[in-house]
């Protein structure tokens, strides 16, 4: 696990090595073991490294035989053994023993198409000298992160936005169509970031930058396509598959362990790695959490599947120190409580072990968010003509809110496309047009559905439950739970791996009809029978509760105060109005009404502004010597020295 940056001259400039230098000095914490430079012509690359595959072998900037091509990577590859074997037959001569040699010869071979060959997480960056050409790009599902930044002179890009900002020119302005969504989802949807100047690359595209010419491609699409099969077909065939994954996901040369919570999904990864070797496992919990504690179950899961387990509880004080420095690790707002949980539990994994596997995306995958069920209990509403429903849900909005029926009326009313915007909805357009000022929206009318919509149409003619998952898939899956992920565990400089997001799992479980993902009463149906031999009963039918932060309690009181400063303080009296933002927090503290998320989508915005806009918050990062390599067209020249 590492991190990347670059920077890529265009119209005949040079690469800028001092820019790069800043930019990776920002990132230090992604790879602390290592770091490395190249300099040629107008590409200038930049890389930290964090240890984990021929530790000795793998320092980056690397090359082909003849040093044309070169690459900064992030990620790791689990089928590059098999990859390797492939190329040497095919001629390729390797010098390492890194997954790593593997992209760039695989480059060699296939060009622009060698990212389909490629099973495992990554973002990375080739300089063709030959081709006179810069291929960048990101893992299927958005593992790992990739951001850059785009004008006529340069381009430049990074695994974080922090190092982007060091970037001669690059705006801090905040993006105020990014902002309207961000309130929606509580995380601002791809391409775009909170930064006008600074956009994401998508998952399962790549960038071409030629000269002038700057490509963005589209290479595979993730898509569910359901057989018909026997229930057995699907139980088997995902319990070989997740053996198998959880299997190339243990390939590292350091000591690794896993997270565990109280559901199936993290169980059942404990559970394989147990077949294979003796585990750690990591959990933590918050003061205050009461019956909603992950500790508890944890404790007894690990019990009964015999891992040497380390937990820790976390108080709300302790929280609200850490909270600013871990919004700046974030480098955008992101209004999801657990993202800081799983700082703690990263943290405390970090002491023991370098690597940790997870359970993120089984539920999209898999099906598992019980809101997926909700299309069944709307089904009647399918026999009513559409005009009528419609009235419905007009009749429905005039009742008391609160008053029993009234929600269900109202969704049962509208078609999927404008009642199920992601795991996360927080503000909806009426909420926002009521507190957020006329001059976000600018001469447009944003809506949810911007956003939404041509992920719908992509997801074609398939049942609700399966657009359902689709929509997550593609917004809620990068946006908020792998971007957690990655920036929580990369602080700690700890490598997390997420087996469920394998190619050959999503590949079959594609393949699951909607009847056995959401079956017997439950969710996830045919990953719970997969694992059922496995784990005992109470964990397969366990709620999940994935590092639940008391946040509504502690917004009533140890938070509260923090909460009212924040909002109270006028900072972004040009974007809302505090005097409404307010209103939800007295209510919220007096039990009128639950406003937790929403106030906390705010208070983390304010938190993330005054770091990122008004730079009133700042935390430094001292990088170590580095070593730099400098080329002279096709002139190659050795090592040019240490810099600080």
């Amino acid at each position: 696990m590492c991190g990347i940056v670059g920077f890529v001259g265009r119209r005949g400039q040079e690469g800028d090595l001092d820019t790069v230098q800043a930019m990776n000095a920002a990132i230090i914490h992604r790879g602390p073991d290592d770091d490395g430079y190249l300099v040629d012509g107008p590409v200038c690359f930049g890389f930290r490294r964090l240890s984990i595959i021929d530790v000795y072998g793998g320092h980056q900037p690397l090359a082909n035989e003849d040093e044309t091509v070169w690459i900064v990577f992030n990620g790791e590859i689990y089928n590059y053994k098999e990859l390797r074997k492939r190329l040497q037959e095919l001629g390729h001569r390797f010098k390492t023993d890194t997954d790593t040699e593997v992209i760039v010869h695989l480059y060699e071979e296939y060009g622009e198409q060698c990212v389909t060959h490629l099973r495992g997480m990554f973002a990375f960056a080739i300089w063709d000298s030959v081709r006179d050409q810069v291929f960048i790009a990101r893992d299927l599902f958005g593992i790992k992160p990739l951001y850059y930044t785009l004008d006529d002179n340069r381009l430049a890009f990074a695994s974080e936005i922090k190092s982007l900002l060091q970037v001669p020119g690059v705006s801090r302005e905040i993006d105020r169509e990014s902002f309207w969504h961000y309130l929606t989802f509580q995380y601002v949807p791809e391409p775009r970031t909170m930064f006008v100047d600074v956009a994401k690359l998508p998952p399962a595209h790549y960038l071409l930058i030629q000269g002038d010419k700057v490509v963005l491609e589209r290479y595979e699409q993730l898509q569910f396509a359901p057989t018909d099969q026997p229930l057995i077909h699907y139980v088997e065939g995902t319990l070989t598959r997740l053996r198998d994954s959880v299997r190339v996901h243990m390939n590292s040369d350091v000591p690794r362990g896993a997270f565990l919570s109280s559901g199936v999904d993290s169980s059942a990864i404990v559970a394989l790695l147990k077949e294979l070797e003796e585990v750690q496992t990591f959990t933590v919990g918050f003061e205050g959490a009461g019956g909603m504690s992950e500790i508890g179950f944890a404790r007894e899961t690990a019990r009964l599947l015999k891992t040497v387990h380390r937990d820790t509880i976390i108080s709300a004080q302790t929280y609200l120190d850490e909270l600013p420095r871990l919004v700046y690790h974030q480098d955008e707002p992101l209004a999801d409580p657990s993202a800081i949980a799983l700082y703690f539990v990263s943290q405390l994994a970090s002491q023991y072990v370098t690597v940790v596997l997870s359970g993120e995306g089984a539920d999209e995958i898999f099906g598992g968010y019980t809101i997926y069920r909700e299309p069944l209990s709307l089904k009647m509403f399918d026999f009513i003509p559409p005009s009528f429903r419609r009235r419905l849900g007009d009749v429905a909005q005039l009742f008391p809110v609160g008053m029993k029926g009234r929600s269900f009326l109202m969704r049962g009313s509208k078609p999927l496309e404008e009642r199920f915007f992601g795991n996360a909805y927080l503000f909806s357009e009426k909420d926002k047009k009521q507190f957020v000022h006329a001059s976000v929206q600018g001469a447009k009318s944003l809506q949810s559905t911007d956003v939404t919509r041509p992920i719908y149409e992509r997801a074609g003619d398939t049942d609700d439950v399966t657009r359902m998952q689709f929509l997550d898939l593609h917004t809620w899956l990068p946006g908020d739970i792998l971007m957690k992920a990655d920036k929580m565990t990369m602080a700690n400089s700890l490598e997390l791996r997420v087996p469920f997001l394998d190619r050959e799992v999503f590949r079959f479980a594609a393949q699951i009809p909607a009847k056995y993902r959401l079956a017997g009463g439950t969710t996830k149906y045919v990953l719970r029978e997969a694992v059922r031999g496995l784990l005992p009963k109470e964990v397969t039918e366990r709620k999940k509760l994935g590092f639940p932060v008391p946040t509504r309690k502690w917004l009533r009181d140890e938070h509260y105060e923090f909460a009212r400063e924040m909002i109270g303080s006028g900072a972004c009296d040009d974007l809302f109005d505090r005097t409404y933002a307010l209103t939800l927090l007295r209510e919220h503290k007096e039990g009128v009404r639950d406003h937790a998320r929403k106030i906390w989508a705010l208070v983390i915005f304010l938190l993330w502004r005054q770091i990122y806009v008004e730079q009133s918050r700042t935390f430094v990062s001292k990088a170590p010597e580095s070593v730099i390599i400098r080329r002279r067209k096709n002139q190659d020249q050795t090592l040019a020295g240490v810099s600080g």
